[in-house]
């Protein structure tokens, strides 16, 4: 593993305008995963509009180097836990605890709205993120299928966080 990059988690702020970066970093990290996960990446369907619709719906956090945006991730609150979506680092710089300071942005998150779970899918064909999410302290709860597919596409995984 690489040294650890310095990086400032924060809240997308009110204001935020760099839709396009987000949505530029988003496709180049879930780009590896095209012709390996099927059915391809929602990823594909997004946009800036409804990035930043998702915004408005769910709490988004940003990771940035000198100002150069190098991850992001989306949460959104329901009743009884915290799902985490569209989780994001730059290519250049995976494997430097970017996506952990990330993780730890949420769990905090979580705790502050007396949610004790996070919740995500990671796919069946991404067997490097299993691990990871499991090194994160994230157990597999269940496995489901996509509409229309016959076998397990998806893996549920879940994390208590007090």
């Amino acid at each position: 593993m690489s040294k650890a990059m310095a990086v400032s988690v924060t809240q997308f702020p009110a204001n935020f305008e760099r839709w396009e970066e987000i949505l530029a970093l988003i496709m180049r990290a879930f780009a590896s995963m095209d012709g390996v996960i099927d059915p391809p990446s929602s990823a594909h369907q997004l946009t800036v509009d409804n990035l930043r619709a998702k915004a408005r719906h769910e709490t988004g956090f940003v990771a940035l180097n000198d100002g150069k945006i190098v991850g992001c991730v989306f949460v959104l609150e329901r009743p009884a836990d915290v799902y985490v979506g569209k989780l994001a680092v730059d290519p250049d710089c995976q494997g430097q605890g970017i996506g952990k300071q990330l993780m730890r942005a949420v769990e905090d998150f979580a705790r502050t709205r007396a949610k004790p779970v996070i919740e995500l899918q990671t796919r069946i064909e991404l067997t490097g993120n299993h691990a990871a999410f499991a090194r994160l302290g994230f157990r597999e709860t269940e496995r489901t299928a996509h509409e229309g597919y016959d076998r397990p596409t998806s893996i549920t995984m879940r994390k208590t966080v007090w």
